[in-house]
């Protein structure tokens, strides 16, 4: 590897948007780890991209599990000793068509420990990385779902709360970092994947381009804001 080949890790890239985000960081010149709960799934994944000629790594790593990220952020730390992107894009739709009181409980916890505390733990491992260099383009999958004008209305109540709450950590963290490193939350629309079903009418290819401008932002770029194709939405 090229010392000045910049490294970009994403979350849940075995298949939707994340993978089209891991082929197109690639495409762009980036070592691409590409990571993914399923092991068997992100081998897959990641050798077809490989195969493709693209720089691409697997690392089998569960958002819902500290100790799997923490061993994740070690190996990658002894492999290349930088980490330059971020892309938390792993997360979950466990949606019961019921009002947050009257839903089971165990559904919004399971939906905050992914969507919301897997990502926080993630940056926690990873920022390290990017603090050892001073530089670093960290990017969350968000949604318009986790808008503060979307909690006005009932309906995907835990989803809601895990991306409102993911765009909260997002300007906090912006807040107290400081050098070259920036975060920033993309909704990137109504996708056609396993999670937005057969009926969206945005493709993962045209969402992964509405991400990947905030991963080549130069220092006077965006920190701590919201974007929806590539234009600033209210949080």
């Amino acid at each position: 590897m090229s010392l000045d080949k910049h490294v970009a890790l994403v979350t849940g890239g075995n298949r939707g948007i994340g993978y089209e985000l891991v082929k197109q960081l690639a495409l762009k010149g980036f070592k691409v780890i590409l990571a993914s709960r399923d092991p068997e799934m992100g081998h897959e994944a990641a050798q077809r991209l490989y195969d493709s000629n693209l720089d691409i790594s697997f690392v089998e790593m569960d958002v819902d599990n500290q100790e799997s990220i923490r061993q994740s952020a070690v190996s990658i730390n002894e492999k290349y000793g930088r980490l330059d992107v971020l892309i938390n894009n792993a997360g979950v739709y466990l949606e019961e068509n019921k009002k947050l009181v009257e839903m089971d409980p165990s559904i919004l916890e399971r939906t905050m420990k992914t969507n919301f505390f897997g990502a926080y733990y993630v940056i926690r491992s990873f920022i390290p990385l990017m603090e050892k260099r001073g530089y670093g383009r960290i990017i969350n999958i968000s949604s318009e779902y986790g808008a503060m004008s979307d909690m006005s209305y009932p309906g995907v109540g835990a989803y809601k709360l895990s991306k409102f709450a993911l765009n909260g950590l997002t300007r906090m963290v912006a807040a107290e970092i400081s050098d070259d490193i920036k975060i920033n939350a993309v909704d990137p629309g109504w996708v056609s994947s396993d999670m937005g079903g057969p009926s969206a009418p945005r493709t993962p290819k045209k969402a992964a381009e509405s991400i990947l401008w905030l991963s080549t932002i130069g220092p006077e770029g965006p920190n701590g804001k919201f974007f929806r194709d590539g234009k600033q939405i209210d949080w």
